[in-house]
């Protein structure tokens, strides 16, 4: 990417994440940090709604040490779909307006404990511009492919065992997550020649298991591939999922879990009936395709 000297010295970018209990999320985003700098030259820094540091606040004055003349932040959200964090709570924590109601808390008065009261205000005199989330771009049906082969790269049977599909993603009680996922696997579908189809984490359907049974019912497969459609790994992917699928024992997981973010995730409980392989790749990650689409969601901007 070519970026005048003008650009590189007035304009930083915020790597929008959500923040993790857990390392891998920040090791992930600290490498998807250097090759988007690598990749365009500008002045990049992560900055996460909750739990890990920088806060969205924090990212704002590295940004103000490190370019000459900052005037402009653009803010990019290194979400898949958008929802209440994109559409509201990272607005806020920008210091601008929500894009709609928080059905959470439709007064706006969150409680004093809320991350939202509780989150530094950003000082910042210049231009703050939020992008949208990644969205189903046809991209990431190249990284969605490369985990497939990676998965089956690994498998144990034949080449020719009768394999099926799965695209799992975390799903939302607001139709945004289902309507991403939903479109992703239309195109999908289009290009795999293999019986497939997707299921949601929780808080919609069809869940993980609904959409196994149905699909390994319809087409006597032997093999499954499931592939988690999430950026980064993390407790969702490293715990939730694995435990829906029977990777893990009962007591290593807690069906219901709180998250502090205003809900809690109960699973659905109803059993995975499929005694083939099941094979579960990496998720995105900082795949070199996943920053190319994250340079040209600023390339469009500058």
């Amino acid at each position: 990417m070519d970026t005048n000297s003008k650009l590189s010295n007035d304009t930083g970018v915020i790597l929008v994440s959500h923040g993790s209990t857990l390392p891998y999320a920040e090791e992930v985003f600290i490498e998807i940090k250097e090759k988007f700098i690598k990749k365009t030259g500008l002045s990049a820094e992560i900055g996460y709604m909750k739990v890990s540091e920088p806060t969205i606040a924090g990212a704002v004055e590295i940004l103000k040490d490190e370019v000459d003349d900052l005037n402009r932040i653009i803010a990019l959200p290194v979400f898949l779909a958008p929802g209440i964090h994109t559409n509201i709570d990272i607005p806020q924590l920008l210091g601008l307006d929500p894009l709609e109601e928080d059905p959470r808390c439709p007064d706006g008065n969150y409680p004093a404990e809320h991350y939202l009261s509780i989150a530094p205000d950003v000082e910042f005199d210049g231009e703050i511009e939020l992008l949208g989330s990644i969205g189903p771009r046809d991209e990431l049906l190249d990284i969605i492919d490369k985990r497939i082969n990676e998965a089956l790269s690994e498998s144990e049977l034949d080449d020719d065992a009768k394999t099926g599909i799965l695209l799992v993603t975390h799903g939302s009680r607001l139709n945004y997550n289902k309507e991403f996922a939903t479109a992703l696997y239309n195109k999908f579908e289009k290009t795999c020649e293999l019986p497939s189809s997707f299921g949601f984490m929780e808080l919609c359907g069809p869940s993980i298991p609904e959409s196994i049974n149905k699909l390994v019912e319809e087409n006597d497969l032997e093999r499954l591939v499931v592939v988690p459609v999430f950026i980064a790994p993390g407790m969702h992917t490293t715990h939730d999922i694995p435990h829906i699928l029977g990777f893990l024992e009962e007591h290593e997981h807690s069906h219901s879990h709180s998250h502090g973010h205003g809900h809690d995730h109960s699973h659905d409980l109803t059993p995975v009936e499929f005694d083939g392989e099941i094979l579960y790749p990496e998720p995105i990650k900082a795949d070199d395709i996943l920053i190319d689409i994250l340079v040209k969601m600023i390339e469009e901007k500058l």
